[in-house]
Protein backbone atom coordinates (compact mmCIF):
# COMPACT_ATOMS: atom_id res chain seq x y z
CA UNK A 1 0.00 0.00 0.00
CA UNK A 2 1.40 3.35 -0.60
CA UNK A 3 0.22 7.18 0.18
CA UNK A 4 -0.51 9.02 -3.34
CA UNK A 5 -1.59 12.46 -4.11
CA UNK A 6 -3.49 13.07 -6.98
CA UNK A 7 -3.87 16.31 -8.94
CA UNK A 8 -6.53 17.35 -11.50
CA UNK A 9 -6.02 21.10 -13.18
CA UNK A 10 -9.15 22.90 -14.65
CA UNK A 11 -8.94 21.07 -17.76
CA UNK A 12 -9.47 17.83 -16.13
CA UNK A 13 -12.26 18.70 -14.56
CA UNK A 14 -13.84 21.33 -17.19
CA UNK A 15 -17.57 19.85 -16.97
CA UNK A 16 -19.34 17.14 -15.19
CA UNK A 17 -18.35 14.19 -17.19
CA UNK A 18 -14.87 15.25 -16.88
CA UNK A 19 -15.40 14.78 -13.36
CA UNK A 20 -16.98 11.93 -13.61
CA UNK A 21 -13.83 10.57 -15.21
CA UNK A 22 -11.47 12.22 -12.55
CA UNK A 23 -13.30 9.80 -10.41
CA UNK A 24 -12.82 7.05 -12.18
CA UNK A 25 -9.26 7.63 -11.99
CA UNK A 26 -9.29 8.30 -8.35
CA UNK A 27 -11.58 4.82 -7.78
CA UNK A 28 -8.84 2.63 -9.69
CA UNK A 29 -6.06 4.02 -7.09
CA UNK A 30 -8.82 3.02 -4.39
CA UNK A 31 -8.98 -0.51 -5.44
CA UNK A 32 -5.11 -0.82 -6.02
CA UNK A 33 -5.13 -0.74 -1.96
CA UNK A 34 -3.14 2.73 -1.93
CA UNK A 35 -4.49 5.51 0.23
CA UNK A 36 -5.22 8.95 -1.86
CA UNK A 37 -5.57 12.57 -1.46
CA UNK A 38 -7.01 14.63 -4.24
CA UNK A 39 -6.35 18.28 -5.07
CA UNK A 40 -8.54 20.14 -7.60
CA UNK A 41 -8.28 23.20 -9.46
CA UNK A 42 -11.50 25.33 -10.53
CA UNK A 43 -13.45 23.81 -13.44
CA UNK A 44 -11.67 25.38 -16.87
CA UNK A 45 -12.54 29.16 -16.99
CA UNK A 46 -14.10 29.47 -13.58
CA UNK A 47 -11.36 31.03 -12.13
CA UNK A 48 -11.23 33.78 -14.98
CA UNK A 49 -14.94 34.45 -14.81
CA UNK A 50 -14.76 34.90 -10.89
CA UNK A 51 -11.19 37.85 -11.49
CA UNK A 52 -13.22 39.46 -13.65
CA UNK A 53 -16.33 40.00 -11.56
CA UNK A 54 -14.00 41.04 -9.14
CA UNK A 55 -12.45 43.71 -11.15
CA UNK A 56 -15.52 44.72 -12.98
CA UNK A 57 -17.23 45.49 -9.61
CA UNK A 58 -13.94 47.89 -8.25
CA UNK A 59 -10.48 47.88 -10.15
CA UNK A 60 -8.76 49.31 -6.51
CA UNK A 61 -10.56 46.03 -4.59
CA UNK A 62 -9.88 44.93 -1.06
CA UNK A 63 -7.02 41.80 -1.46
CA UNK A 64 -8.94 39.83 0.81
CA UNK A 65 -11.97 40.26 -0.36
CA UNK A 66 -10.53 39.34 -3.82
CA UNK A 67 -9.17 36.16 -2.29
CA UNK A 68 -12.54 35.17 -0.84
CA UNK A 69 -14.09 35.69 -4.26
CA UNK A 70 -11.63 33.27 -6.59
CA UNK A 71 -10.86 31.04 -4.46
CA UNK A 72 -14.58 29.99 -4.72
CA UNK A 73 -14.32 27.89 -7.86
CA UNK A 74 -11.85 24.96 -6.15
CA UNK A 75 -14.86 24.61 -3.55
CA UNK A 76 -17.17 23.72 -6.40
CA UNK A 77 -15.24 21.24 -8.14
CA UNK A 78 -14.42 19.62 -4.63
CA UNK A 79 -17.64 19.32 -3.56
CA UNK A 80 -18.82 17.86 -7.01
CA UNK A 81 -15.81 15.32 -7.39
CA UNK A 82 -16.67 14.23 -3.55
CA UNK A 83 -20.40 13.28 -4.94
CA UNK A 84 -18.85 12.03 -8.15
CA UNK A 85 -16.62 9.16 -5.96
CA UNK A 86 -19.74 8.91 -3.42
CA UNK A 87 -21.98 7.90 -6.46
CA UNK A 88 -19.53 5.12 -7.51
CA UNK A 89 -18.78 3.63 -4.15
CA UNK A 90 -16.02 5.14 -3.15
CA UNK A 91 -16.23 7.10 0.15
CA UNK A 92 -14.71 10.60 0.14
CA UNK A 93 -14.81 13.73 1.81
CA UNK A 94 -13.97 17.44 0.34
CA UNK A 95 -11.79 19.62 2.34
CA UNK A 96 -10.94 23.60 1.54
CA UNK A 97 -8.12 25.15 2.43
CA UNK A 98 -8.74 26.66 5.91
CA UNK A 99 -10.60 22.92 6.81
CA UNK A 100 -7.52 21.33 6.85
CA UNK A 101 -5.77 24.06 7.45
CA UNK A 102 -2.95 24.67 5.03
CA UNK A 103 -1.46 27.60 6.66
CA UNK A 104 0.20 30.56 4.71
CA UNK A 105 1.50 34.35 4.84
CA UNK A 106 -0.80 36.98 4.52
CA UNK A 107 0.23 37.87 0.61
CA UNK A 108 -3.35 37.65 -0.69
CA UNK A 109 -3.19 36.71 -3.76
CA UNK A 110 0.33 35.27 -3.86
CA UNK A 111 0.52 33.80 -0.95
CA UNK A 112 3.31 31.12 0.34
CA UNK A 113 2.46 28.16 2.15
CA UNK A 114 4.03 27.79 5.43
CA UNK A 115 3.05 24.84 7.08
CA UNK A 116 0.59 21.98 6.90
CA UNK A 117 -1.27 20.46 9.56
CA UNK A 118 -2.07 17.23 8.15
CA UNK A 119 -3.14 15.29 11.25
CA UNK A 120 -6.59 14.76 10.05
CA UNK A 121 -5.91 13.99 6.64
CA UNK A 122 -3.57 11.18 7.84
CA UNK A 123 -6.05 9.52 10.24
CA UNK A 124 -9.26 9.98 7.27
CA UNK A 125 -7.01 8.28 5.21
CA UNK A 126 -6.00 5.53 7.63
CA UNK A 127 -9.84 4.98 7.87
CA UNK A 128 -10.15 4.77 3.87
CA UNK A 129 -11.64 7.37 3.21
CA UNK A 130 -10.51 9.80 0.03
CA UNK A 131 -9.26 13.40 0.89
CA UNK A 132 -10.91 15.67 -2.16
CA UNK A 133 -9.07 18.60 -1.15
CA UNK A 134 -9.76 22.36 -2.79
CA UNK A 135 -6.15 23.52 -4.30
CA UNK A 136 -4.77 27.11 -4.90
CA UNK A 137 -6.07 28.09 -1.44
CA UNK A 138 -5.06 28.17 2.35
CA UNK A 139 -5.41 30.17 5.94
CA UNK A 140 -4.08 33.33 6.36
CA UNK A 141 -2.30 34.84 9.84
CA UNK A 142 -5.75 36.65 10.31
CA UNK A 143 -7.73 33.62 9.82
CA UNK A 144 -8.70 35.10 6.36
CA UNK A 145 -8.79 32.37 2.96
CA UNK A 146 -5.71 33.64 1.04
CA UNK A 147 -4.53 32.48 -2.87
CA UNK A 148 -1.81 30.99 -3.55
CA UNK A 149 -1.15 32.81 -7.42
CA UNK A 150 -0.40 31.35 -10.58
CA UNK A 151 -0.17 27.56 -10.46
CA UNK A 152 -1.42 27.22 -7.37
CA UNK A 153 -2.99 23.91 -7.34
CA UNK A 154 0.40 22.26 -8.20
CA UNK A 155 1.82 24.16 -5.46
CA UNK A 156 -1.08 22.73 -3.34
CA UNK A 157 -0.31 19.37 -4.13
CA UNK A 158 3.41 19.12 -4.11
CA UNK A 159 3.05 20.44 -0.38
CA UNK A 160 0.31 17.97 0.72
CA UNK A 161 2.69 14.84 -0.66
CA UNK A 162 5.12 16.32 1.20
CA UNK A 163 3.17 17.07 4.57
CA UNK A 164 1.71 13.25 4.13
CA UNK A 165 5.17 11.56 3.25
CA UNK A 166 3.28 10.24 0.19
CA UNK A 167 5.12 7.59 -2.19
CA UNK A 168 4.29 10.57 -5.04
CA UNK A 169 2.35 13.36 -6.10
CA UNK A 170 0.83 12.58 -9.72
CA UNK A 171 0.02 15.88 -11.32
CA UNK A 172 -2.61 14.95 -13.91
CA UNK A 173 -3.14 17.17 -16.95
CA UNK A 174 -3.99 17.36 -20.49
CA UNK A 175 -0.24 16.34 -22.03
CA UNK A 176 0.74 12.63 -21.15
CA UNK A 177 3.99 14.18 -19.97
CA UNK A 178 7.77 15.60 -20.34
CA UNK A 179 8.81 16.15 -23.57
CA UNK A 180 12.27 16.91 -25.03
CA UNK A 181 10.80 19.72 -26.96
CA UNK A 182 7.68 21.10 -27.83
CA UNK A 183 5.66 18.62 -30.00
CA UNK A 184 3.68 21.61 -31.86
CA UNK A 185 7.77 22.89 -33.27
CA UNK A 186 9.16 19.12 -33.77
CA UNK A 187 6.78 16.34 -34.25
CA UNK A 188 9.78 13.73 -33.59
CA UNK A 189 9.87 15.01 -29.98
CA UNK A 190 9.56 12.07 -27.40
CA UNK A 191 8.55 11.64 -24.24
CA UNK A 192 11.02 11.54 -21.55
CA UNK A 193 10.16 8.71 -18.88
CA UNK A 194 12.46 10.33 -16.20
CA UNK A 195 13.88 13.96 -15.38
CA UNK A 196 15.46 15.14 -12.63
CA UNK A 197 14.03 18.35 -10.44
CA UNK A 198 17.15 20.34 -11.52
CA UNK A 199 16.44 19.80 -15.08
CA UNK A 200 12.59 20.31 -15.09
CA UNK A 201 13.41 23.17 -12.76
CA UNK A 202 14.97 24.71 -15.94
CA UNK A 203 12.55 23.68 -17.96
CA UNK A 204 9.97 25.08 -16.19
CA UNK A 205 11.60 28.95 -15.89
CA UNK A 206 12.34 28.16 -19.74
CA UNK A 207 8.64 28.41 -21.07
CA UNK A 208 7.58 24.37 -20.99
CA UNK A 209 4.32 25.40 -19.49
CA UNK A 210 3.04 21.89 -18.00
CA UNK A 211 4.57 22.48 -14.45
CA UNK A 212 5.21 25.98 -12.44
CA UNK A 213 8.64 26.77 -11.31
CA UNK A 214 7.15 27.41 -7.35
CA UNK A 215 5.95 23.21 -7.66
CA UNK A 216 8.94 22.04 -8.78
CA UNK A 217 11.47 24.07 -6.53
CA UNK A 218 9.05 22.59 -3.61
CA UNK A 219 9.07 18.94 -4.81
CA UNK A 220 12.74 19.16 -4.71
CA UNK A 221 13.16 20.74 -1.89
CA UNK A 222 10.98 17.94 0.13
CA UNK A 223 12.31 15.39 -2.17
CA UNK A 224 8.56 14.79 -3.72
CA UNK A 225 8.47 12.16 -6.25
CA UNK A 226 6.29 14.10 -9.10
CA UNK A 227 4.63 12.26 -11.62
CA UNK A 228 2.78 13.98 -14.73
CA UNK A 229 0.76 11.75 -16.71
CA UNK A 230 -2.67 12.58 -19.08
CA UNK A 231 -5.82 12.67 -17.43
CA UNK A 232 -7.43 12.02 -20.79
CA UNK A 233 -5.63 7.98 -20.84
CA UNK A 234 -8.58 5.50 -20.57
CA UNK A 235 -9.00 5.48 -16.20
CA UNK A 236 -8.85 1.36 -16.16
CA UNK A 237 -6.06 1.12 -19.02
CA UNK A 238 -3.61 -1.50 -17.66
CA UNK A 239 -0.90 -0.10 -20.05
CA UNK A 240 3.01 0.07 -18.39
CA UNK A 241 5.44 2.36 -18.88
CA UNK A 242 8.55 3.42 -16.81
CA UNK A 243 8.75 0.40 -14.14
CA UNK A 244 5.78 0.06 -12.67
CA UNK A 245 4.54 3.48 -13.72
CA UNK A 246 1.86 4.02 -16.58
CA UNK A 247 2.79 6.00 -19.42
CA UNK A 248 4.49 9.65 -18.08
CA UNK A 249 6.97 11.58 -16.75
CA UNK A 250 8.71 10.89 -13.25
CA UNK A 251 9.96 13.83 -12.00
CA UNK A 252 12.80 12.74 -9.23
CA UNK A 253 16.42 13.28 -7.93
CA UNK A 254 19.40 12.85 -10.02
CA UNK A 255 20.14 9.28 -8.19
CA UNK A 256 17.13 7.80 -9.65
CA UNK A 257 18.32 7.84 -12.85
CA UNK A 258 20.59 5.49 -14.22
CA UNK A 259 21.48 6.79 -17.75
CA UNK A 260 21.88 10.56 -18.12
CA UNK A 261 21.56 12.10 -21.19
CA UNK A 262 23.80 14.60 -22.14
CA UNK A 263 21.31 16.65 -23.24
CA UNK A 264 17.85 16.66 -21.99
CA UNK A 265 15.52 19.19 -23.93
CA UNK A 266 15.77 22.30 -25.36
CA UNK A 267 13.18 25.28 -24.13
CA UNK A 268 11.77 28.19 -25.71
CA UNK A 269 10.80 31.72 -24.41
CA UNK A 270 9.09 34.04 -26.37
CA UNK A 271 8.17 36.30 -22.83
CA UNK A 272 11.84 38.11 -23.78
CA UNK A 273 12.78 41.49 -24.40
CA UNK A 274 16.38 43.16 -25.15
CA UNK A 275 17.76 46.53 -23.84
CA UNK A 276 20.74 47.48 -24.78
CA UNK A 277 22.98 50.73 -23.45
CA UNK A 278 25.92 51.74 -25.57
CA UNK A 279 29.13 53.72 -24.44
CA UNK A 280 28.49 53.28 -20.51
CA UNK A 281 30.96 54.94 -18.62
CA UNK A 282 32.78 51.68 -17.21
CA UNK A 283 33.32 52.63 -13.00
CA UNK A 284 32.08 51.24 -9.94
CA UNK A 285 28.24 51.85 -9.37
CA UNK A 286 27.07 51.68 -12.89
CA UNK A 287 25.25 48.24 -12.65
CA UNK A 288 23.52 49.44 -9.62
CA UNK A 289 22.78 52.64 -11.37
CA UNK A 290 21.02 50.75 -13.87
CA UNK A 291 19.43 47.83 -12.35
CA UNK A 292 18.44 49.50 -9.16
CA UNK A 293 15.93 51.41 -10.98
CA UNK A 294 14.89 48.19 -12.41
CA UNK A 295 14.22 46.20 -9.43
CA UNK A 296 12.40 49.40 -7.61
CA UNK A 297 9.96 49.11 -10.42
CA UNK A 298 9.69 45.48 -9.82
CA UNK A 299 11.19 44.48 -13.63
CA UNK A 300 12.64 40.95 -13.27
CA UNK A 301 16.12 41.51 -15.20
CA UNK A 302 17.19 37.88 -16.56
CA UNK A 303 20.25 37.43 -19.36
CA UNK A 304 23.12 39.92 -18.78
CA UNK A 305 26.07 40.73 -20.72
CA UNK A 306 28.53 43.71 -20.47
CA UNK A 307 31.58 44.00 -22.88
CA UNK A 308 34.73 46.69 -22.25
CA UNK A 309 35.34 49.21 -25.25
CA UNK A 310 39.17 49.41 -26.65
CA UNK A 311 39.88 52.84 -24.43
CA UNK A 312 38.65 50.90 -21.53
CA UNK A 313 36.87 53.48 -19.98
CA UNK A 314 33.39 52.45 -21.55
CA UNK A 315 31.54 49.74 -21.76
CA UNK A 316 28.13 48.39 -23.41
CA UNK A 317 25.22 46.24 -21.82
CA UNK A 318 22.61 44.31 -22.61
CA UNK A 319 20.18 42.33 -20.78
CA UNK A 320 16.86 40.94 -21.39
CA UNK A 321 13.50 41.96 -19.28
CA UNK A 322 9.46 40.00 -19.57
CA UNK A 323 8.00 41.47 -22.88
CA UNK A 324 5.26 43.08 -21.47
CA UNK A 325 6.95 45.34 -19.03
CA UNK A 326 9.63 46.28 -22.42
CA UNK A 327 8.08 49.81 -22.37
CA UNK A 328 7.97 50.15 -18.70
CA UNK A 329 11.84 49.09 -18.42
CA UNK A 330 12.63 51.65 -21.30
CA UNK A 331 10.87 54.61 -19.79
CA UNK A 332 13.01 53.85 -16.20
CA UNK A 333 15.98 53.72 -17.96
CA UNK A 334 15.40 56.87 -19.85
CA UNK A 335 14.55 58.26 -16.57
CA UNK A 336 17.63 57.49 -14.94
CA UNK A 337 19.77 58.32 -18.27
CA UNK A 338 21.34 61.54 -16.34
CA UNK A 339 22.57 59.27 -13.39
CA UNK A 340 23.77 56.16 -16.00
CA UNK A 341 24.95 58.35 -18.48
CA UNK A 342 25.03 56.14 -21.66
CA UNK A 343 25.44 57.27 -25.09
CA UNK A 344 22.88 55.46 -26.89
CA UNK A 345 19.55 53.56 -25.50
CA UNK A 346 17.78 50.90 -28.00
CA UNK A 347 15.98 47.80 -27.30
CA UNK A 348 13.88 44.79 -29.34
CA UNK A 349 10.72 43.09 -28.37
CA UNK A 350 11.46 40.73 -31.57
CA UNK A 351 13.60 38.21 -29.56
CA UNK A 352 13.33 34.55 -28.19
CA UNK A 353 15.48 32.66 -25.45
CA UNK A 354 16.34 29.17 -26.85
CA UNK A 355 17.88 26.75 -24.11
CA UNK A 356 19.71 23.47 -24.18
CA UNK A 357 19.29 21.57 -21.11
CA UNK A 358 20.50 18.29 -19.68
CA UNK A 359 22.31 17.48 -16.28
CA UNK A 360 24.81 15.39 -18.29
CA UNK A 361 26.27 18.35 -19.38
CA UNK A 362 28.16 18.35 -15.96
CA UNK A 363 30.99 15.58 -17.44
CA UNK A 364 30.70 16.64 -20.81
CA UNK A 365 32.99 19.27 -22.86
CA UNK A 366 31.95 20.42 -26.50
CA UNK A 367 28.33 21.14 -25.87
CA UNK A 368 28.52 25.01 -26.44
CA UNK A 369 30.55 24.62 -29.21
CA UNK A 370 28.45 21.90 -31.35
CA UNK A 371 25.50 24.22 -30.18
CA UNK A 372 26.91 27.53 -31.74
CA UNK A 373 28.46 25.94 -34.85
CA UNK A 374 24.92 24.03 -35.81
CA UNK A 375 23.13 27.62 -35.44
CA UNK A 376 25.78 29.22 -37.34
CA UNK A 377 25.81 27.06 -39.92
CA UNK A 378 21.79 27.75 -40.21
CA UNK A 379 22.37 31.62 -40.74
CA UNK A 380 21.41 32.05 -37.19
CA UNK A 381 23.13 34.98 -35.39
CA UNK A 382 23.08 34.76 -31.20
CA UNK A 383 22.99 38.17 -29.43
CA UNK A 384 23.32 36.79 -26.33
CA UNK A 385 24.42 33.86 -24.42
CA UNK A 386 24.00 33.19 -20.33
CA UNK A 387 25.13 29.53 -18.59
CA UNK A 388 24.82 27.41 -15.47
CA UNK A 389 26.10 24.25 -14.80
CA UNK A 390 23.52 22.26 -16.86
CA UNK A 391 21.67 25.15 -19.01
CA UNK A 392 23.18 27.04 -22.18
CA UNK A 393 20.50 29.97 -23.26
CA UNK A 394 21.25 32.05 -26.01
CA UNK A 395 19.17 35.07 -27.61
CA UNK A 396 18.10 35.26 -31.19
CA UNK A 397 15.81 36.87 -33.83
CA UNK A 398 12.33 35.78 -33.63
CA UNK A 399 11.80 34.57 -36.82
CA UNK A 400 14.57 31.65 -36.07
CA UNK A 401 12.58 29.94 -32.92
CA UNK A 402 11.54 26.94 -35.44
CA UNK A 403 14.65 26.53 -37.04
CA UNK A 404 17.11 26.97 -34.21
CA UNK A 405 14.60 24.63 -31.81
CA UNK A 406 14.35 21.97 -34.92
CA UNK A 407 18.50 22.39 -35.45
CA UNK A 408 19.30 21.62 -31.68
CA UNK A 409 16.53 18.71 -31.12
CA UNK A 410 18.32 16.93 -33.70
CA UNK A 411 21.84 18.05 -33.19
CA UNK A 412 21.95 16.00 -29.89
CA UNK A 413 19.59 13.56 -31.51
CA UNK A 414 16.93 14.00 -29.32
CA UNK A 415 14.39 12.24 -31.76
CA UNK A 416 15.74 9.06 -31.62
CA UNK A 417 14.36 6.11 -29.58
Amino acid sequence: MARIVMKFGGTSVADLDRIRNVARHVRREVAAGHEVAVIVSAMAGTTNQLVDWTRSISPLHDAREYDAVVSAGEQVTAGLLAIALQDIGVAARSWLGWQVPVKTDDAHGAARITGIDAEILRDRLGQGQVAVLAGFQGLGPDNRITTLGRGGSDTSAVAVAAALQAERCDIYTDVDGIYTTDPRIVPEARRLTRISFEEMLEMASLGAKVMQVRSVELAMIHGVRVFVRSSFAEPDDAQTGDGDLPPGTLICDEDEIVEKQIVTGIAYSKDEAKITLRRVPDKPGIAASVFGPLADSQINVDVIVQNVSADARHTDMTFTVPRADFEKAMEVIRDASEVIGYEELSGSADVVKVSVIGIGMRSHAGVAAQMFKALASKGINIQAITTSEIKISILIEAAYTELAVRTLHSLYELDRP
